[in-house]
């Protein structure tokens, strides 16, 4: 292959899917090289699960297709690789490769030639970075560039190579690297990427340089700094905003913390950043735009990884912000399944590593994530963890069965009982019409309030409480001793009065309890126990 215009979509795909899986081998390898800029042996998961989500956007490109007889085309493949790593990046290394994407997206779907993409890449990738360090992923794409542009008419073999030298020199140009004696832990997973890429173009895979040094064995390692003193926090979220308030975010980060990488253009931005007040670089993002899908971690959660096994632990997907606080505050692991983006496989996966326990429970609560939770829980199962998976079906559901987990009891006995409690637990959930359509209650119109109990549609209402009380009179004909309500948080306090009020003249011995869920797909859960 000489140029980028050979890119082909089912080229991009074989590239993405190879690269996944690459990534995928190599992961554990790259976290434990990870000591730039923070050592918290995650860079190979990040890089991971960035591509996951490339990955993803790619197949439903594909799948639009399914009907027609013609593939789509490369540049839409290219750009839908480019948009999931973005909404998908994590980490300081998984942004960059997401914006390397974007840069490739760029001058491939104007049909320039690789060695262009890759000088557009590296080019957009360095202008991410507040404060660019050599020695890192951002040398190695340089020298893929610079490869690539020397030698057009072998422009992928010639990038792999470039970027495999570049990443034997990083010791020599980072002392955090030399000290270590390590190769840069992104610009590895970026090798592993290309190595994909000359795979998916010739059929022949490239040999990874094998990671002969790596650092001292889990229980000797320490979490360092990052390399101005420390932030306590990262923080990532995604912005929708013009391209003059993110100029003006990046000076307000960079004056907050270090290691500073904004990524993405036309509106949506992926936002990474290393502070010490977490409250101020989300409140900068309000400011400049609408930040979701925000993400904060302290370092010290960081070195879950470095302490001692503990013996039980409940990863639990939770609808909202406000149902992950009171499930950590309960003691579990818990895994944000945001509007319309459930969480993949490896998420969960990743999840239950977290949680660094011998025994782990598994509360996916939706119907949808079946499959994903069982093949997350067989591929934990191969790295030793004893995992029990509940089928709850619905976040009050999975509320319920970690209300009656007990971490010192025996495991089969704990099971047993959250799956009882899940199972005594009968959900609904209400939901807004889109379009007219034909349901088990009726036909609906758009903007009609749907009740659904166990999932089917049951009643069809005109404003939330009105059709909530009528779910709750369903629900509580069979009998019942506690109602758990989870409200959105567009959802008025008065709501929630009216029904506690609601059920309370209704049914005398029955209690109520109210969380709210934050940010979630339907304005109102509803859960009776």
């Amino acid at each position: 292959m000489g140029d980028g215009r050979a890119l082909d979509a089912a080229t991009v795909r074989a590239w993405c899917s190879l690269a996944l899986e690459a990534l995928g081998r190599e992961r554990e390898a790259i976290d434990a090289i990870n000591v730039y800029p923070v050592a918290d042996g995650d860079t190979g998961t990040n890089l991971y699960l960035t591509v996951e989500s490339a990955a993803q956007a790619v197949e439903a490109v594909f799948a639009a297709h399914e009907t027609g007889s013609s593939l789509p085309a490369s540049a839409d493949v290219l750009r839908a690789m480019a948009h999931g790593a973005l909404i998908g990046a994590r980490g300081n290394s998984g942004t960059i490769l997401a914006q390397l994407l974007r840069g490739m997206a760029e001058r491939i779907g104007d049909g320039d030639h690789l060695a262009a993409a890759l000088r557009r890449a590296a080019g957009l990738a360095r202008e991410a970075v507040a404060h660019p360090v050599e020695g890192t992923i951002l040398s190695v794409a340089g020298a893929a560039a610079d490869a690539a542009e020397a030698s057009p008419d072998d422009a992928v073999r010639a990038a792999y190579a470039g970027a495999r030298a570049a990443l034997d020199a990083t010791p020599d140009q980072l002392e955090v690297l030399g000290r270590a004696g390590v190769v840069d832990a992104g610009g590895r997973g970026l090798l592993a990427v290309l190595g994909a890429l000359v795979e998916a173009v010739s059929g022949e895979a490239p040999v990874l340089p094998a990671l002969a040094h790596v650092r001292p064995e889990p229980a000797a390692r320490t979490v360092e700094p990052c390399a101005n003193g420390g932030p306590a926090f990262e923080v990532i979220y995604l912005l929708e905003a013009d391209d003059a308030a993110v100029a003006r975010l990046r000076t307000r980060l960079d004056k907050l913390g270090d290691s500073l990488v904004v990524v993405g253009g036309d509106g949506l931005w992926n936002v990474h950043v290393h502070v010490d007040d977490a409250g101020a670089a989300v409140e900068a993002g309000v400011e400049a735009g609408r930040p979701y899908r925000i993400r904060i971690t302290h370092f010290d959660t960081a070195a879950a990884v470095m302490r001692e096994q503990v013996q039980r632990a409940v990863v639990v997907v939770v609808p909202g912000e406000g149902l992950a606080g009171l499930c950590s505050e309960a003691g579990a692991t818990t895994v944000l399944a945001r509007p319309g983006e459930p969480p993949a496989s490896g998420e969960l996966v990743e999840a239950i590593r977290h949680a660094h326990a011998r025994e782990v429970v598994l509360l996916p609560n939706s119907a949808e994530l079946r499959h994903t939770a069982a093949a997350a829980a067989e591929q934990a199962r191969t790295e030793g963890v004893r995992v029990a998976l509940i089928p709850t079906r619905a976040a009050v559901q999975g509320i319920a069965a970690l209300a009656v987990h007990e971490p010192d009891r025996r495991f089969d006995e704990d099971v047993v009982a959250m799956t009882a409690a899940a199972g005594a637990t009968r959900y609904a959930e209400l939901a807004v019409a889109e379009r007219q359509s034909w349901t088990t209650a009726g036909i609906c119109q758009a903007g009609d309030v749907l009740g659904l109990i166990d999932g089917d549609v049951a009643v069809i209402g005109a404003d939330v409480p009105a059709t909530a009380e009528t779910v709750l009179d369903r629900m509580l004909a069979a009998g019942g001793e506690l109602v758990t309500l989870v409200l959105a948080e567009e959802v008025p306090d008065a709501v929630a009065e009216r029904l506690e009020r609601y059920v309370r003249d209704g049914h005398l011995a029955v209690d109520t309890v109210v969380y709210r869920g934050g940010r979630q797909s339907s304005p109102l859960l509803i859960g009776v126990e």
